[in-house]
């Protein structure tokens, strides 16, 4: 077999693969219904373009599923920016202005239609590509950016696995295209026919891998992702937006004893899905007030506020010799957190030890 059945042989591999899951994602049952279909969308333009890999007579052959083929490439990056936001948040749907983003693919059909595609015209479709494909990896990581901000300011559960997911995702999006950056490269220099065979074997390699990987960990864990609601924006949005002061007034510092009394009286930390609006609605203020509150003139994160209370009070049962046949699990669940690698973390920040060395310091004195 030459590089070339070989090309076209992983073509034909990822393109199943990519039909198979986005149907898999359409059927599915899922909470996530808006980000599975985009996502299989997603999967559907990125095989149409792979299908040139094998299919490269019958597009020769059909200038208009060649036009179709080649500017659906400009569907590609605002599909995966759509994932990531119906992923973050988990209330966010379609709305009119974002068709906006299929400006350019349908501005590339009628160019291409008007003056069929040719190695000029493709030479400035390439660089559009790659203008739009930074630009929209920039706006990916905003967006990450920002909901990791807003989680940390309004959310006190540790379970940031969506976050995690898409941030690699998106790095391995950005590790594929250095070997499209250099195909691009050795065709302008015009490199040798081998070169340019090599770099097609291994940009269809890390597809495989990614869908592959992809697949396997959708299939593992199907209720990966927790998005936030639209509605919540970063604390220095809201400052901005009500032009608050950095000095503690009187109001405010009566605002933070409140806080405070009800944090140690009622202990609502306890709750593992605690979120800064449930505890808004605890003490009966608006959500923004009580995030400037934490977030600005306490100066923590929501996040980091709560778990202080739950070291403070695990710790408080580890000091404690009655407590000794409990094990780390128990007081883990005990002091609201849900998981043992989100508590260990927590603990060995605030302590710098791990929970069992701090138990075996503190009874031996």
């Amino acid at each position: 077999m030459d590089s070339l059945e070989l090309i076209a042989s992983l073509g034909k591999i990822i393109f199943f693969l990519m039909v198979l899951f986005s149907f898999f994602l359409f059927t599915v049952k899922s909470e996530k219904k808006m980000a599975n279909r985009i996502f299989a969308i997603f999967l559907l333009v990125t095989a149409l373009d792979l299908s040139g890999l094998f299919l490269i007579g019958f597009f020769m052959e059909h200038p208009n599923f060649r036009i179709l083929k080649t500017s659906s490439t400009l569907l590609q990056m605002p599909l995966f920016y759509f994932y990531v936001l119906s992923v973050c948040y988990s209330d966010f749907r379609i709305k009119p202005k974002h068709w906006l983003h299929g400006a350019l693919f349908l501005l590339f059909v009628l160019v291409f239609t008007i003056t069929s595609i040719s190695e000029q015209s493709l030479f400035y479709f390439s660089i559009v590509v790659e203008v739009q494909y930074f630009s929209y990896i920039f706006a990916v990581f905003h967006a990450l950016k920002r909901y990791k901000t807003i989680y940390l300011e309004n959310y006190s559960h540790a379970d940031r696995t969506g976050y995690q997911w898409l941030f690699r995702i998106t790095l391995f999006f950005c590790f594929a295209h250095v070997f499209v950056l250099l195909k691009m490269g050795a065709l302008f220099l015009g490199s040798e026919g081998n070169l340019i065979q090599v770099l097609y074997i291994i940009i269809s390699i890390v597809a495989l891998f990614i869908i592959c990987w992809f697949v396997l960990t959708a299939l593992y864990n199907p209720h990966l992702f927790t998005g936030i609601k639209t509605g919540l924006v970063p604390v220095h949005s809201i400052l901005r937006e009500k032009e608050t002061e950095t000095e503690k007034d009187d109001e405010t510092l009566e605002a933070i004893q409140k806080l405070l009394h009800f944090m140690e009286n009622e202990k609502p930390y306890l709750d593992f899905e605690l979120t800064l609006e449930k505890l808004a609605s605890h003490l009966q203020i608006p959500d923004r007030d009580l995030s400037i509150l934490i977030n600005h003139h306490l100066g923590k994160h929501f996040f980091d506020f709560i778990n202080e209370y739950r070291i403070d009070k695990a710790k408080e049962i580890l000091e404690n010799p009655d407590n000794r046949k409990l094990t780390i699990l128990e007081i883990i669940y005990q002091v609201g957190f849900n998981s043992k690698s989100s508590f260990y973390t927590a603990f060995k920040k605030i302590t710098h030890q791990t929970p069992t060395a701090y138990r075996k310091a503190a009874l031996s004195q």
